[in-house]
């Protein structure tokens, strides 16, 4: 059986608006595998970036709890979360959230000088990913420099340069013009070849064509 790197169970999340209580996410149980891609898809609205935020760490669950390499996030003290995140975990947001005052070897090796590692090995690393992301002739320029899809590839190096054991994804092709929504689906078929596990939130159908399982949230409960 493989080993289990992410899973939540009854899972729900809820916000006060007011004199009433919206329930957004409802019951949620995952299981997510070592290697395995799964594709969460559903509405605007419907809940799937707050269950990725939750499944990152990022949120808090109003009830249920998430295990992440066996550790429950939610006993951890934020230096503990922010660790485990660190060095477990990718994130490739939607909107990269790419610093623009650094450039694209920099934003990649932020990861790695957070965890400690020294300057001249992050250098190093970031720009070994950012090569086998197609971006190496990039190493220098800042992010108002690049296109849409450079950005987002810079962004994948980025959530892969700690070699986690889960990427998150919340709509990697959303903001891209098809040609580099090709190239983000083809990194990440390549990328699913090498045991990685992967969350994608996304209304992209090719995208989800190409994970192993495809679920889809409705009104917060996940089907």
């Amino acid at each position: 059986m493989s080993e289990v790197i992410l899973q939540c169970e009854g899972l729900g999340r809820r916000y006060v608006d007011g004199h009433r209580t919206v329930e957004v996410l409802k019951d949620v149980n995952l299981t997510l595998a070592a290697g395995e891609k799964i594709a969460i898809v559903g509405a605007s609205g419907s809940g799937k970036s707050t269950l990725l935020n939750l499944l990152g760490g990022l949120d808090a669950p109003s009830s249920g709890r998430v295990l992440l390499g066996g550790d429950d996030l939610a006993v951890l003290n934020e230096r503990q979360r922010c660790r485990v995140r660190n060095r477990r975990l990718g994130f490739v947001y939607q909107f990269h959230h790419l610093l623009p005052e650094f450039d694209a070897r920099e934003n990649v090796a932020m990861p790695l000088l957070i965890r400690g590692e020294s300057r001249a090995s992050s250098n190093e690393q970031a720009a070994a990913v950012l090569e086998r992301v197609g971006m190496a002739h990039r190493l220098e320029h800042r992010p108002s420099e690049l296109s849409g899809g450079e950005r987002q590839r810079v962004a994948i190096a980025r959530a892969l340069v700690g070699r986690p054991d889960c990427i998150l994804l919340d709509e990697p092709t959303g903001n891209l013009d098809p040609d580099s929504a090709q190239k983000v689906l083809a990194l990440i078929d390549e990328l699913g070849q090498e045991q990685a596990s992967f969350v994608v939130v996304t209304h992209d159908a090719a995208i989800a064509a190409h994970m192993n399982r495809t679920l889809r949230l409705e009104q917060g409960v996940l089907q």
